[in-house]
């Protein structure tokens, strides 16, 4: 094998067997024996090599093209500088708005959500993409998405915002079905994060911007190092830190109008706040080191370590209606505990009429009410709005070695363990069946989810001589071993005590978000082994052909074997045809088997407590709960691309067939009978519970689409500029389901919720020390069941159609001798707004529609200066 020395590691090119493992065409494993995923470096191959190709650029430029030419199925290839270099101070955001075919939105008062936010790669759900760094699979987060807006409902995904971008040296998007090479996961596609593996030089900046609403205010700095690791390796560093302000778009909700205009003076305006949430602190560190043992042994590591803590909104407590807390009779009459003596009195809240009392004189009753009587309209008279955050943490750390023998066997052998810790925290509420006697600051800790992850690989890669083919057979196979736990704690005392006043109608558990009792704590693993083969050839110049079977067997529902046939057909010097056909699945994880945890849900124009329970539960099966299986998917992509000279065109369709989807089920209401064979489980929280739903398998859906991307490079307006056109266009048809189970709410979200059309259009623009970007990124029309109201058609139903939009970004930028720079930009330079919320006011008081695919925020300007040296 050719090799070059380099700042002192040892680089490779990409021959077939790991053009394939980066690109879909192959195995995981086999992308795993680069010396470094991240490290790689150009060289010219050699004669006996001539099979060498850069497939993948492993060091990407600006005006890279957006897929690569040569590869069988699509993929994007993002430039760590591109990516980088935006207003966007996420990851989520930054891919979203490179990649046409991934959509992230905010999401406001959405539990867990909030912390984790879900994202979904040509309209699947977040756990149907399966995330790698440096080519290893990567952990999954410990956030279940309870309330993922219906589409991610119930998903398990990876938490990919904890990479710091500045750490990234590019960013491979597969856009084809993958879980034949990699495994689980990868229904959707594939998300490979390469790490940089400079061993000099860095840069170091700041990054400052604002809403031009004046709100949300973001601080961040971060820097990136090379070191040399000896004299033949290196050591690459990276860190970011980062803080944001909350952001407001609300406007006062007509009920908390309605008690303000009744002369309370205590109801804030306004009483509930739909934004994005506060960042209070976001830290993130990522290494990455390579070693050369000898000149056929490398050894590798890298890693991250990150922490941030989120704070945000939740739903008004009205203190007239909030059932539970303040009425016990839908708003008629306060609820009033008997903490032990006389009888109380009862207080009205409406007069004859049905028209609020004005507050003197409900507050004189209050006031005047025995010592024994308690409502908590004494201590929070304007009612109260809970806030929820909690502090994600997330480590990984990957090793290996890998090598070749002198028989030109490629080997691998690595090891890798990743965690993702959630910590909740819920304040400014109560444990209304605990009364008078709360903890300090009305703050609660509920409890937290951990995930832990453990891999390990032998991955194994060979040419071998075969007369039918032009540069030999390739053969790549491996072995896998993984196990994942998920683990649940319990929160404190105070977040789950059924306290004195539960018989008397008062709820129980932290309002908002109960704690997580001894009951719900648990820890559930599973292990699995698998086994790999890849034969890749080229048969002719023009005729390329792939094939590779995966077998893997899980302890707790068994084996399951998947196929993949890639081929790429090369018809003119300009022209080639290429396409896919695989089979695929997903496991069930341990937490969406075994998880239990309460939310507080908008159902019916009410809050209600809903119970996600594990599907094996008693209670869980008396609604049509059974144990979890895998899905399965069926991939079919074909397409073709055109390279000439400056221009680069590709165009691929593609079908996903998913069978038994697995997805909660739709929420159902429990009656006394159900409550009390819950409380004689031992379950005594079920008294306070309104519904319950849990896992499933219950659906089948069809997903088609079409990607478009062209890319052209030129020496227009005096230096090099690059323009890149990037379109999606995606359909899913929920083919199958249970009109009992899913509902039919909820098939109209997953087939409607995301915008069918997506795209940009960007101008990057080079010249001396100037650099200049204009990107034009448009949005289809969406749909939104607003707050989760669960119907399509009635009075309780809140549908929102939202229009199509086009977004403008800008930035430009000088770079000084000495390596100072500075940029000046925009995100949605025009300050482009969804049309206002039809439900605003009369229900929960989101000024816009908070699922708007390209957010409601408005527009954000920003300054990023720093210095590379």
């Amino acid at each position: 094998m050719n090799t070059i020395h380099r700042h002192g590691p040892r680089a490779h090119r990409l021959t077939g067997a790991l053009r394939l493992a980066l690109m879909g065409g192959c195995i995981a494993g086999a992308a795993a024996l680069l010396p470094s995923a991240a490290s790689a470096q150009e060289e010219t191959p050699s004669a006996e090599n001539a099979k060498a190709l850069d497939v993948i650029s492993v060091l990407g430029s600006r005006k890279q093209p957006r897929s690569e030419a040569n590869s069988p199925v699509p993929v994007d290839i993002i430039s760590g500088e591109e990516f980088h270099n935006q207003g966007l101070t996420d990851v989520l955001d930054q891919i979203r708005t490179v990649v046409p075919s991934l959509n992230v939105n905010l999401q406001p008062i959405s539990d867990a959500a909030t912390l984790v936010r879900p994202a979904n790669l040509r309209g699947l759900p977040p756990d149907s993409t399966l995330v790698l760094v440096n080519g290893k699979r990567r952990h999954r987060s410990a956030v279940i998405t309870f309330l993922g807006s219906g589409l991610s409902d119930g998903s398990q995904g990876p938490d990919i915002s904890v990479f710091p971008s500045i750490a990234l040296s590019q960013v491979e998007v597969l856009r084809d079905g993958a879980a034949a090479q990699y495994g689980s996961d990868a229904i959707a596609g594939v998300i490979n994060f390469n790490l940089k593996s400079d061993r000099e030089g860095g840069s170091l900046e700041v990054l400052g911007g604002q809403h031009y609403a004046g709100d949300g205010t973001t601080a961040q700095v971060a820097g990136n190092i090379g070191l040399p690791f000896s004299p033949q390796g290196f050591a690459n560093l990276s860190f970011e830190y980062r803080e944001a302000d909350p952001t407001d778009r609300s406007v006062q909700r007509g009920d908390a109008a309605e008690v303000a205009a009744s002369g309370n003076p205590f109801v804030p305006d306004p009483a509930q706040v739909w934004g994005s949430p506060e960042v209070k602190r976001d830290f993130k560190l990522v290494a990455n080191l390579g070693l050369e043992l000898n000149d056929d042994l490398d050894w590798y590591l890298f890693g991250n370590a990150a922490s941030r803590d989120i704070d945000g909104g939740f739903y008004y407590r009205n203190p007239v209606s909030r059932a539970g807390v303040f009425s016990g009779d839908g708003g008629e009459t306060l609820l009033i505990g008997n903490l032990g003596g006389a009888a109380c009195p009862t207080i009205a809240l409406r007069d004859a009429a049905g028209n609020l009392r004005p507050f003197s004189a409900v507050n004189a009753q209050v006031t005047a009410l025995p010592a024994n009587c308690y409502t908590f309209f004494r201590d929070f008279p304007g009612g109260f709005t809970p806030r929820f955050g909690g502090v994600v943490r997330d480590g990984s750390l990957v090793t290996g070695v890998r090598g070749t023998t002198a028989g030109g066997l490629r080997w691998d052998l690595s090891a890798s363990q990743g965690r993702s810790e959630v910590d909740f925290y819920i304040y400014n509420t109560v444990n209304a069946s605990m009364g008078p006697n709360q903890p300090e600051g009305y703050r609660f800790n509920p409890g937290a989810y951990e995930q832990t992850e453990t891999n390990f690989n032998l991955d194994l890669v060979k040419v071998v001589d075969a007369a039918w083919t032009q540069y030999g057979l390739s053969v790549a196979g491996g072995l896998e071993w993984r196990e994942e736990q998920f683990e649940a704690f319990n929160g404190d005392q105070a977040s789950f005590e059924i306290g004195p006043l539960a018989s008397q109608g008062f709820l129980i558990g932290s309002n908002g978000f109960p704690g997580f009792s001894p009951r719900d704590a648990g820890s559930w693993s599973r292990s699995n082994y698998a086994a790999y083969v890849d034969l890749e050839a080229d048969l002719s110049e023009r005729l390329l052909l792939a094939t590779a079977l995966r077998f893997e067997d899980f302890e707790d529902f068994g084996t399951t074997t998947n196929w993949k046939l890639t081929g790429r057909f090369q018809a003119t010097d300009a022209l080639a045809l290429r396409g896919a056909v695989s089979t695929g699945f997903r496991a069930p994880t341990p937490g969406q088997s075994n998880v239990r945890a309460v939310t507080t849900q908008f159902i019916g124009g009410e809050l209600r407590d809903t119970a996600t329970l594990p599907p094996t539960n008693p209670i869980a099966q008396r609604f049509g709960g059974q144990p979890l299986q895998p899905e399965e998917s069926f991939n079919l992509s074909f397409g073709a691309v055109y390279s000439l000279d400056a221009w680069l065109f590709t165009a691929d369709y593609y079908r996903i067939d998913v069978e038994d989807r697995i997805a909660q089920s739709a929420n159902f209401a429990l009656t006394p009978a159900d409550r009390a064979a819950l409380v004689a489980q031992g379950v005594q929280e079920a008294i306070s519970l309104d519904s319950v739903r849990f896992f499933i398998n219950d659906f089948d859906t069809k997903t088609d689409g079409v990607d478009l991307v062209t890319s052209y490079e030129s020496d227009h307006f005096g230096g090099d500029t690059t323009y890149a056109l990037a379109m999606n266009w995606n359909r899913t048809e929920v083919t199958d389901f249970s009109p009992a189970i899913i509902g039919e709410a909820r098939v109209q979200i997953l087939e409607d919720a995301l915008p069918r059309t997506k795209g940009s259009f960007s101008i990057n623009h080079q010249r001396e020390r100037w650099h200049a970007m204009t990107r034009l990124n448009y949005y289809g029309s969406f749909y939104e069941d607003h707050v989760d109201s669960g119907c399509v058609v009635g009075p309780d139903c809140l549908p929102i159609y939202g229009d199509a939009a086009l977004i403008v970004d800008a930035e430009v930028g000088y770079k000084f001798d000495n390596g100072l720079f500075v940029n000046v930009g925009a995100q949605n330079l025009f300050d482009k707004e969804p049309e206002l919320n039809p439900y605003g006011e009369a229900v929960v008081g989101a000024k816009f529609p908070p699922l708007a695919p390209y957010g409601f925020n408005g527009g954000f300007y920003y300054v990023r200066m720093g210095w590379r040296f």
